[in-house]
């Protein structure tokens, strides 16, 4: 699993899950390498580095921004994503800036009532959970590892939504190019 070989497999109850508009899958990884983060090359695996919990990259999707672009929606859609953490030492702290979770089957336990209303929701290393939540606003969504210092090493990724703005639920800052938003 170091080397990146991991995924997720998941059981639909025999009626399936409720029905939403999109669904994404994510797997956060850790890659231990004996060169610097950011070499160019082959990247030789380093067990020291591995067995001391120092990955060089920590990933989703199996590369740095590995999300980046391939996720989008429209305002109004309700969202499910599939998230995994192929680990082989960390603990994620899934998180979508910009949103809270409505419904989170922890662990992926379709078979108990979702939690409710979750900002961030801890996934072990070879576990995974569901989330869900509708989409009100316009914007990048950007889908982090809450522990923060994991961005710099490539744990984040994003989710474009089109669609109308509105200020009643959130009213932006223009930026010197006029954009606002997340």
């Amino acid at each position: 699993m170091a080397h990146g070989m991991y995924g997720l497999i998941l059981v639909e109850p025999k009626e399936g899950l409720p029905k939403v508009d999109k669904e994404f899958y994510a797997v956060q990884g850790e890659f231990y390498t004996a060169s610097d983060m950011g070499d160019k090359g082959l990247q030789v695996f380093d067990a020291k580095k591995m067995l001391d919990g120092h990955p060089e990259y920590i990933v989703f999707n199996g590369r740095t921004k590995g999300t980046v672009g391939n996720m989008k929606a429209k305002v109004g859609d309700k969202v499910r994503i599939y998230f995994g953490n192929g680990g082989v030492n960390l603990v994620s702290s899934f998180h979508v800036i910009g949103e809270i979770f409505d419904k989170v089957y922890p662990e992926g336990a379709i078979g108990s009532e979702p939690h409710k209303n979750v900002q961030s929701t801890i996934v072990p290393a070879g576990g995974a959970t569901i989330t869900e939540f509708g989409l009100e606003v316009p914007g990048n969504y950007i889908l982090v590892d809450h522990a923060l210092s994991r961005l710099d090493r490539g744990a984040w990724g994003t989710i474009k939504v089109e669609g109308a703005e509105n200020k009643e639920i959130f009213d932006g800052i223009p930026d010197m190019n006029g954009n606002s938003g997340h």
